[in-house]
């Protein structure tokens, strides 16, 4: 009885939860999954000479209750302990599913009104593109979009990239990623 009963209670969650964020889907049409990155997304600055240029991004939209999103670029594979945030833009409207080709400039109006950059591992409030070390396997760089159940992300102008993040995954409801990938 309870085998049957906690099987039946495990499909319930499970499943739903697995629907949503199968249809939450996130996509570029400046890179694809998988792919290298180009000199357009490389940063200008520590050795490395690109454009530093943030891509196009686009997403389905989020399940019910969605009131934000939020999108991270993160490298999981930077030498530093702890990975190294290219990229935290959050409080994105609802209603938006898309940002611009460039929208991570320091002026940022290319981004939705009200959105905002967090500070990345570059110190900088803006896109930071690939550097990894000369020599290292090729990085992986994952771009996820998050829908939050939460309108605004209330965290002061300096905060780090891990406290955003920590806001930002406290209030997930769906997440959907791809990866690209650099080496020099």
């Amino acid at each position: 009885m309870f085998r049957k009963l906690f099987l039946v209670v495990v499909a319930l969650c499970c499943t739903s939860t697995v629907a949503l964020a199968g249809n939450f889907r996130l996509t570029s049409p400046t890179i694809q999954s998988g792919a290298t990155l180009t000199e357009e997304q490389v940063f200008d600055g520590f050795g490395c000479t690109g454009k530093n240029q943030s891509p196009a991004l686009k997403w389905t939209a989020g399940p019910n209750g969605t009131k934000s999103y939020a999108v991270t670029v993160y490298d999981p594979d930077a030498p530093t302990g702890s990975g190294w945030w290219h990229w935290v833009v959050y409080n994105i409207p609802a209603s938006v599913t898309e940002l611009a080709y460039g929208a991570g400039d320091a002026t940022g109006t290319l981004l939705p009104p009200g959105t905002l950059q967090g500070r990345t591992d570059f110190g900088t409030h803006t896109f930071g593109g690939a550097c990894p070390p000369k020599g290292d396997k090729p990085h992986r760089y994952i771009f996820t979009v998050y829908a939050l159940k939460i309108e605004k992300i209330d965290a002061p102008a300096e905060a780090s990239a891990a406290l955003i993040g920590f806001m930002i995954h406290a209030n997930t409801l769906a997440k959907a990623s791809f990866t690209a990938k650099y080496g020099r």
